[in-house]
C-alpha cells in the first residue's frame, strides 16, 4: 500500500483496541508522538501518565475523487492527509499551516489558515465522525443525527467529549502551483480595509498576511495557476532562503501547492530564529529533515522541562521570561484596536495576521463566532521579560484586551481565566449539557480542567 494508507481491518481492529483500553482506564492522555499545545502539562515534564496507544490510527483510508471527500482516521496527520490527496489533484478545505496537526486535533482543538476567509474552520467541512466517548462508546456522530449535540459541541472540547478516531471530510481541486503577491500596508487601519475588500471580491484563493511593525505590515493573496508566469522563478523555502523574509522583498512570488501549504513549517512561521536556524552559517549545517515545526517544538518542551533557558538568563543577570505564545480572533473592524495594544503593551514582532469567517450560517456553541462576521486571528509566539511577581501578567492582559474588544483566544495554549469568566466565554451551559449525556461519570476532566490544568 501507499504510504500513509490504512486498510479498513487494521483500523476496526485499532479502535476495538482503543475501545477496550479507554473503557477500562481512569485519566488517560493520547499517546501522540508530537504535540502542537502550548500548556505544557505532564507530557512535556516526564510524569508518569497513562497514554493510550494511537499509533494504528495515524493513516488514510481512502480518497474519493468523484465525491471529492477523503476518509480519514483521527490521529492522521495534515502532512500524511495532503499526501494522500495531492496526487489526485485535491486538498482538505482548510490545511493548518504545521505538518504535525493532526485531523483529529484540529477538528476538537480548532485550526485556521489562509482559506479560512472562505472556508472556515476545519470541522466545518467533516460529513461525519466516529467518536470514542470517555465511556468506552464508539458514536458515529453526524450534523443531524441522534448525536448531533454531540457533532456541534466537539469543536474547541479538547478532547474531554470524546476522541474522534475516524473523519469523513470534503476536499477541494487543486492547481499545480500558487501565484503570491504581497501588498505593503503604512498601518493597521489600511490593513484592515484591505482584508475587507479583498474578502469582499472573493478573487483570491488564499489571504493571509504578517506584521512587522506598527508602520509595516503586508497582506499575501494566493491564486492557484497552470503555470509560473514566463521567466519567473519557483521558489523553495526548505533550503537556504527564509519564507517570511521574502514578503519585503520579492513582491510576486510562486510556489508548488506542495510548498505553498508547508511555507511556514519550515521555519516554524519565523520562531526558528530561537535555536538559530536562520543564520545562514547554522541553517547550511542544520539537516533539512530537521527543519520542522515537530523539532523546535520538541526541543521547547525540553526547556520547559528543565527550565534551562531562564537559568541561563539568571546566570548572566539577566530576568526570567514570560512565554506569549497565543492565537486570538479580533473583529475585523476592531483589528486597529487590538495591534496598537499589542505594539504598545507586548512588543512581539513579526505576527501573523488571518482572516476568517464561518463557512455557513449555523454557529458552533463552544466557540461562538457570529456567522456572516469576519475576523482576524492574530498569531503571535515568543516571550517577554517576566514583570516581578507576576510571571502570567502580559498573557491575562492579552485575555482582557481580547474580552473587551468581542474577540475569542484559542485554548491550545495558556489559558488564565477564572472559572466563572472561562465559562461565560465559552458556553458552559451548553457544554455542561453534552458533557452530562456523554460522560456522566466524569471520567474526562471537564474543559476548564484541561486547559488551566486547575
Amino acid at each position: 500500500m501507499p504510504a500513509g494508507t490504512a486498510t479498513r481491518t487494521a483500523h476496526d481492529a485499532a479502535v476495538e483496541n482503543l475501545r477496550r483500553a479507554r473503557a477500562g482506564a481512569g485519566a488517560v492522555q493520547l499517546g501522540k508522538p508530537s504535540s502542537n499545545l502550548f500548556r505544557f502539562g505532564d507530557r512535556d515534564t516526564g510524569a508518569a501518565a497513562r497514554r493510550l496507544d494511537t499509533s494504528a490510527l495515524d493513516g488514510v483510508l481512502g480518497v474519493d475523487p468523484d465525491r471529492r471527500t477523503a476518509e480519514v482516521q483521527g490521529m492522521a496527520t495534515y502532512e500524511t492527509i495532503v499526501d494522500a490527496t495531492l496526487v489526485h489533484g485535491l486538498m482538505p478545505l482548510v490545511v493548518p499551516q504545521l505538518k504535525t496537526i493532526t485531523l483529529g486535533g484540529a477538528v476538537t482543538g480548532l485550526g485556521v489558515e489562509s482559506t479560512s476567509f472562505r472556508d472556515g474552520l476545519p470541522h466545518e467541512s467533516v460529513l461525519e465522525m466516529d467518536v470514542l466517548t470517555p465511556a468506552g462508546e464508539l458514536l458515529l456522530v453526524t450534523p443531524d443525527g441522534e448525536h448531533a449535540d454531540l457533532f456541534a459541541a466537539f469543536p474547541n472540547s479538547y478532547g474531554t467529549l470524546g476522541y474522534a478516531v475516524r473523519l469523513v471530510v470534503e476536499l477541494a481541486p487543486v492547481k499545480p502551483f500558487v501565484k503570491l503577491t504581497h501588498h505593503r500596508y503604512a498601518s493597521a487601519s489600511a490593513a484592515s480595509a484591505a482584508i475587507e475588500r479583498s474578502v469582499a471580491a472573493g478573487e483570491a484563493d488564499f489571504l493571509d498576511g504578517v506584521v512587522f511593525g506598527p508602520d509595516e505590515q503586508y497582506l499575501t493573496t494566493g491564486e492557484f495557476v497552470d503555470a509560473p508566469m514566463p521567466g519567473a522563478r519557483i521558489s523553495d523555502y526548505t533550503g537556504q532562503e527564509v519564507f517570511y523574509r521574502s514578503l519585503q522583498r520579492r513582491p510576486v512570488d510562486h510556489l508548488t501547492v506542495h510548498d505553498y501549504l508547508w511555507r511556514w513549517d519550515t521555519d516554524w512561521f519565523w520562531c526558528s530564529r530561537a535555536f538559530g536556524v536562520q543564520h545562514p552559517v547554522v541553517r547550511r549545517f542544520w539537516p533539512r529533515r530537521l527543519r520542522r515545526s515537530d523539532v523546535y517544538r520538541r526541543l521547547v518542551a525540553l526547556d520547559q522541562r528543565h527550565g534551562a533557558s531562564n537559568r541561563v538568563r539568571e546566570v548572566l543577570g539577566g530576568t526570567a521570561e514570560e512565554m506569549v505564545v497565543q492565537d486570538v480572533e479580533i473583529p475585523v473592524e476592531r483589528l486597529p484596536e487590538f495591534l496598537e495594544f499589542f505594539h504598545r503593551e507586548i512588543r512581539i514582532e513579526p505576527v501573523w495576521l488571518c482572516p476568517l469567517q464561518l463557512r455557513g450560517e449555523r454557529s458552533w456553541p463552544l466557540y461562538p463566532m457570529e456567522p456572516g462576521r469576519l475576523y482576524v486571528n492574530v498569531g503571535f509566539w515568543s516571550s517577554v521579560a517576566e514583570k516581578p511577581g507576576d510571571p502570567w501578567a502580559h498573557n491575562r492582559l492579552i485575555e482582557e484586551c481580547v474580552a473587551d474588544l468581542g474577540g475569542h483566544k484559542s485554548l491550545y495554549s495558556t489559558v488564565h481565566y477564572g472559572e466563572d469568566e472561562f465559562w461565560s466565554h465559552y458556553n458552559g451551559a451548553a457544554y455542561r449539557a453534552v458533557k452530562q449525556r456523554y460522560d456522566p461519570d466524569g471520567r474526562s476532566p471537564d474543559l476548564f480542567a484541561k486547559v488551566t490544568g486547575r
